[in-house]
């Protein structure tokens, strides 16, 4: 069970209270985003949400690290905490007048918040401070935090202490030992029953050390005679001290006198020894005072001990005691902490007479290894009659070197004459009867560079004298680093006339030839009660634990279930306590509840396949696992998830379920509207869809789905307001002020909106708008960081989600147009790639049949009541091809009867338009060599929108444009990927009068432009692009012939993808880069510098503040590449002209109607002049000129330059 309901009680002033509730919210932009009328962002995302708070999370961890979850205030999720590795549970400790003393954090991490922390971690309830809780060994599964007995419960895979899988932490902050030493195996469950009594659910079968059994008590002796002795100030050998067998050994280490001194061991195999047992000498010299420092890493150790002078258990360290006791020959000192080491040194501080002097130096450890290099086992002249561990081989062996691993091993190249006769036997020097664990512990490969040599061996064994208990599987040995295996769980008997247990490791046979290592096999004792099966009522109150478990309903309901019972959740309600797993008997399946001092089985005899976690609501009791209906009858919509009604005593089905296994369930708070937060039901696992039923149909999650129980449906299935979730959580609890915090992956970025989203500001808030269908990008699979960057620089399928959007207001129209490479579906209808939605009638509708659906829309652009649609377009309007550009009359919905004749190249691409003043002719860019009918025009071409032909551009010019600004009348800058004469640049300049190409004189850019971004100033904009060098991002602003780079903005993974200057309601510092009215939006997948992620920040010129964050499904960063209005920008240069310019363009040039009629009629007949001595005629297929065609009263230069730029302002076509 992995969540702890609310404690009972409000207190005020916690302080870890406070810190999870005290959020710094972030000031709101001081956009004037009212002035560009709608506003609307677009790109590849399926959630966006505005930058609100400190600590606001984007994106999924998906490093395999939890986090401490706290809910900001506009619904999203802050990080309290961050772990290195799993949090599994959480639970809230109080003392029983409520006071709060902190949260306990428990899992396999062995670090949070930054402070190292093995397991278990406390947050301070007064100070908020987080602290270790170090002494845990191992995982902690479950936590249990009982106000009554100011005592927290932790179970797991774990040893602490002279515990395994089970301690207790009181509020006096230390550790203390249940009545019993823990389990026999892990625990995975814990909860309190009515009766205030303690009830442990896993996969045990008994108490640990609450037997009778005889074991080794002392341990294994540590091999000394083989390791390398040294010593300083000593007049004897050290050598002398190493078999103080009963103190038989007349030999002394000895110090010169009055001098302090050491004695060192080294050993070629590690060990984490338990006991020190030191032989003082008893004539005249003796050892008063030393320490004991653990090699290599130079640690000194803590013990515990008996003082023979008070009787009483006591501690040291740095300088420990040792008597000079005629009637104590020797005196033990027992480890504190279990610490791997390779050698260690004595370090002797004073002494009794004249020096220093031992007689007797041993080192033990708990469990029984059995080392393949026979030296490092226990020593012979030890044995005293007993059985030691040792090790037989046959076949030749040679030993290797440890190098990363625990010990040195042996090697054997087995040939095929050498398969029957290679084989190394292990035989542990047990000494009691009992149950044991054997691990098999297997080098790594890639040490000794041999895993291409190495694979598979038998491991064989005999383990009790009657021949019944036997071991028999295969290992591979092909593993890259040091791994262990156990192999076997059970009784054990020890050595006792012919017999010995043992356990052998042959080659397979599967190769004829193969390299086989051997290293080591651990024996750990397992002394237990037995009696039990997976269920334990502990009653905390009694002082010695009853070992007739008949006398609880609870464990002999344990002990009546099939052997080998999981029981892996449990839960409380009123007076019964529900408990699940994988378990059966005659009655039970996988779940069962205890009432009246009863077993009891739920409706249809339980669920037909394994339960892994419970929730208990008030109303409800939630499962979830690997089932698919009851025991005994076909309910449908059981599918891994299900609930109980207390009321009714049914089951009731979750929709239909979930298409996968299903780990955890875990409630948390979520904002269903904008204004409401309620509680739902998190279910974290390995499935992947929703299952469809009734009107409902399926949905796509990553192993994470929510049921909204005041909906009684899931949150994917409701219409209106829901977050996008990914991730999942693992546990919660909640602080005495109802504050929930949470453990896990789990990451929202706000309102599930894909593709694109409207900005709207009342006041000085800024919030995220859903359009009224949804918005799928058309490739499945994850893009690189830079998959929307830079159109034409990209292969097609790289390019997904809204790249392209306008808005068109003539003619009491009110569109909203987008383009891109995605599907918008509606209740009734999909539509490819570009859609038009209807404000009015909030119909949707998109082009008809004639675009290939595989295209993707770039650039947009309304001239009048024509819509410009560029980009990556392949198909056939009107029986004709097109390719790069297709027109569409806005007015009829239909397409424009005549098309510009096709673009030809090797991918062709169309990224920008720009139309000249004073002229029909838009100037179109991207990647493109010519038209249909032979015209070179390489990058740039000329279209005349009035005699529906194309015209070359100059020539010289080669690559790919991504944009097109005029700088004046006569001088159009083109950016991108380019060559001019074979030149690489990434400016160029095209004099419309000469009709030739040239290097903009600015200083080199660091790479191909990626986004661009006009200002009030003609000779002043802002480009961001790819450095050559190193792929890192760049922005920079051209003034004129300057470059004046940003630099310390951004880190490695950020591509910018669109760029904007937009006008402040506040003013700020002054900068050389900006007005200070001004602020530069800059939008893409951004890694900024001691932030992270974002999907549009606002520059300053001195800072760069995050602002919009967004990402995909699957939790990762999302992209955005464009804002749009339906106003024209009043910071950029064009809004001189007072016109209308968000893409929608139509604008009234103050002039009399004679002029602009001498203005047009003179451009026309010099432009049908200079055509005709250049060679062109009008198309033979160009029936008519469009009679609506008002291109001269556009105004200069910037009709188009900013159409679908998604690097310019709003109108990014």
């Amino acid at each position: 069970m992995k969540f702890r309901p609310r404690p009972g009680g409000w207190l005020p002033g916690l302080v870890l209270a406070a810190r999870a509730c005290a959020y710094t919210a972030v000031p709101s932009p001081d956009l004037r985003l009212q002035d560009l009328g709608q506003v609307a962002v677009g790109g590849d995302f399926d959630a966006i949400s505005t930058y609100s708070y400190v600590g606001q999370q984007e994106g999924l961890r998906s490093d395999g690290t939890h986090s401490i979850l706290q809910p900001l205030p506009n619904g999203l999720f802050g990080v309290l905490a961050a772990t290195d590795a799993n949090i599994e549970d959480l639970c809230t400790f109080t003392l029983r007048n409520g006071t709060l003393l902190g949260v306990i954090v428990a899992g396999n991490f062995t670090s949070i918040g930054g402070i190292s922390a093995q397991s278990v971690a406390f947050i301070d309830g007064r100070t908020g401070q987080i602290s270790p809780h170090p002494g845990i060994q191992g995982t902690v599964n479950a936590l249990l935090c009982d106000a009554d007995t100011e005592t927290a419960y932790l179970g797991g895979t774990f040893d602490a202490a002279a515990s395994s899988n089970a301690i207790t932490w009181t509020s006096a902050g230390s550790w203390a030992n249940l009545p019993f030493a823990g389990f026999d195996a892990p625990v995975t469950s814990i909860t309190k029953a009515p009766n205030g009594h303690i009830v442990f659910g896993g996969s045990f079968t008994g108490l640990k050390n609450m037997t009778t059994v005889t074991t080794n008590q002392l341990g294994e002796s540590i091999n000394l005679v083989s390791a390398s002795i040294t010593s300083t100030a000593n007049t004897t050998s050290g050598l002398n001290v190493v078999c103080p067998l009963n103190g038989s050994n007349t030999s002394v280490w000895e110090l010169e006198d009055n001098q302090a001194g050491s004695w060192t061991a080294n050993m070629r195999f590690g060990y984490e020894p338990s006991r020190l047992r030191l032989w003082n000498n008893l004539e005249d010299k003796g050892v008063r005072t030393w320490r004991f420092t653990a090699l290599p890493n130079t640690g000194i150790m803590n013990f515990t001990y008996f003082d023979p002078v008070t009787g009483q258990q006591a501690h040291c360290d740095a300088t420990c005691p040792l008597a000079q006791n005629t009637s104590l020959p020797y005196q033990d000192f027992e480890f504190v902490n279990r610490i791997g080491m390779n050698g260690f040194r004595i370090d002797v501080s004073a002494w009794y007479g004249q020096g220093g002097a031992l007689k007797g130096i041993e080192l033990f450890q708990n469990d029984t290894f059995v080392y393949a290099i026979e030296s490092f086992n226990e020593p012979q002249c030890l044995a005293n009659g007993s059985a030691i561990s040792r090790a037989t081989t046959t076949g030749n062996w040679r030993s290797t070197p440890s190098r990363e691993s625990y010990a040195d091993y042996l090697t054997a190249e087995v040939g095929p004459a050498d398969l029957d006769t290679t084989s190394i036997i292990f035989e542990p020097g047990i000494v009691g009867k009992g149950n044991y664990t054997i691990v098999v512990y297997t080098p790594g490969c890639m040490q000794d560079e041999s895993c291409s040599r190495r694979g598979v061996v038998n491991v064989t064994g005999t383990l009790t004298s009657n021949g019944s208990n036997t071991l028999s599987t295969q290992l591979s040995q092909t593993n890259n680093y040091e791994k262990y295996d156990q192999v076997y769980q059970g009784p054990i008997d020890p050595a006792s006339g012919n017999f010995r247990p043992t356990v052998t490791i042959t080659p397979s046979k599967q190769l004829s030839s193969q390299l086989v290592v051997a290293a080591r096999i651990r024996f750990s004792g397992n002394p237990t009660t037995g009696g039990l099966n997976g269920l334990f009522d502990f009653d905390p109150n009694a002082a010695v634990v009853d070992l007739d478990f008949s006398k609880s309903a609870i464990n002999n309901a344990g002990t009546k279930l099939k052997p080998n019972a999981q029981v892996v959740a449990l839960a409380a309600h009123d007076d019964a306590i529900y408990s699940a797993g994988s378990f059966s008997d005659d009655v039970f399946e996988n779940i069962m509840f205890f009432a009246n001092n009863e077993a009891q089985s739920l409706p249809g005899g339980g669920l037909n396949s394994a339960v892994t976690d419970l929730y208990s609501s008030s109303d409800f009791l939630y499962v979830s696992g690997n089932f698919t209906g009851t025991n005994e009858d076909s309910l449908s919509g059981l599918e891994n998830v299900a609930a109980y009604s207390y009321a009714n005593s049914a089951w009731v089905a979750l929709g239909s379920g979930l298409n996968g296994p299903v780990l955890d369930i875990v409630p948390f708070p979520l904002n269903i509207t904008t204004s409401q937060t309620e509680t739902v039901i998190g279910f974290s696992g390995v499935f992947t869809q929703i299952r469809a039923y009734g009107n409902h149909p399926q949905h796509s999650v990553q192993g994470f789905a929510v049921w909204v129980p005041s909906r009684s449906d899931w949150l994917q299935n409701l219409d209106s307001g829901r977050q996008l979730l990914a991730g999942q959580l693992s546990s919660c609890t909640y602080l005495p002020n109802s504050t929930w915090l949470g453990a896990g992956t789990l990451s929202s970025l706000g309102q599930a909106i894909s593709g694109v989203a409207g900005l709207r500001q009342s006041n000085s808030d800024i919030t995220v708008q859903q359009l009224p269908f949804d918005i799928e990008s058309s490739s499945s699979s994850a893009t690189t960081p830079s998959s929307q960057s830079k159109r034409g620089l990209l292969s097609q399928q790289n390019i997904t989600g809204v790249i392209a959007g306008a808005y068109d207001l003539q003619n009491d129209r009110n569109l909203t147009i987008l383009g891109g490479h995605f599907t918008a579906r509606t209740n009734d209808s999909s539509i490819q790639n570009l859609v038009l939605l209807n404000g009015e009638t909030q119909q949707i509708t998109g082009f008809p049949a004639g675009v290939d659906d595989n295209s993707t829309f770039l650039a947009l652009g309304i001239q009048n009541d024509i819509l410009f649609a560029g980009g990556m377009i392949t198909g056939r309007v009107q029986d004709r091809q097109v390719q790069g550009l297709v027109l569409y009359d806005l007015a009829i919905r239909a397409y424009r009867e005549n098309q510009p004749p096709a673009l030809q190249g090797d991918e062709v691409i169309v990224n920008a338009f720009a139309v000249q003043s004073g002229t029909s002719n838009v100037f179109v860019g991207g990647s493109f060599e010519s038209t249909a009918q032979g015209l070179a025009c390489q990058s740039v071409c000329t279209y005349d929108t009035n005699q529906n032909l194309w015209m070359s551009a100059g020539s010289g010019l080669a690559g790919t444009v991504t944009a097109l600004h005029f700088t004046d009348g006569n001088h159009l800058l083109a950016a991108g990927n380019l060559t001019v004469s074979g030149n690489s640049t990434s400016l160029a300049v095209y004099d419309t009068r000469a009709q030739s190409w040239s290097v903009h004189d600015s200083t080199p850019l660091p790479g191909p432009v990626n986004a661009f971004a006009e200002t009030g100033d003609a000779g002043i904009f802002w480009v961001a692009g790819t450095s050559s060098s190193d792929n890192s991002a760049y922005l920079a602003k051209i003034d004129g012939q300057q470059f004046e780079p940003v630099l310390d903005m951004f880190e490695s993974g950020t591509t910018i993808l669109g760029m904007q200057v937009m006008q402040l309601s506040n003013r700020h510092g002054n900068s050389r880069f900006l007005d200070n009215d001004m602020d530069l939006l800059v939008m893409g997948q951004l890694n900024i510098t001691g932030f992270g992620s974002a999907s549009a920040a606002l520059f300053n010129g001195t800072t760069m503040q995050p602002f919009l964050l967004s990402v995909n499904a699957a939790g990762e960063p999302g992209r955005i590449g464009t804002l749009f209005s339906s106003n024209n920008n009043p910071a950029t240069r064009s809004s001189r002209f007072g016109h209308s310019r968000g893409i929608a363009i139509l604008v009234a040039f103050c002039a009399a109607l004679g002029t602009i009629f001498l203005v047009i009629l003179a451009g026309m007949i010099l432009n049908r002049i200079q055509r005709k001595r250049a060679g062109y005629s009008t198309l033979p297929n160009a029936s008519h000129q469009d009679k609506n065609m008002n291109i001269n009263r556009v105004p200069p230069e910037r009709l188009f330059a900013s159409m679908s730029q998604r690097t310019s302002g709003a109108p990014a076509v």
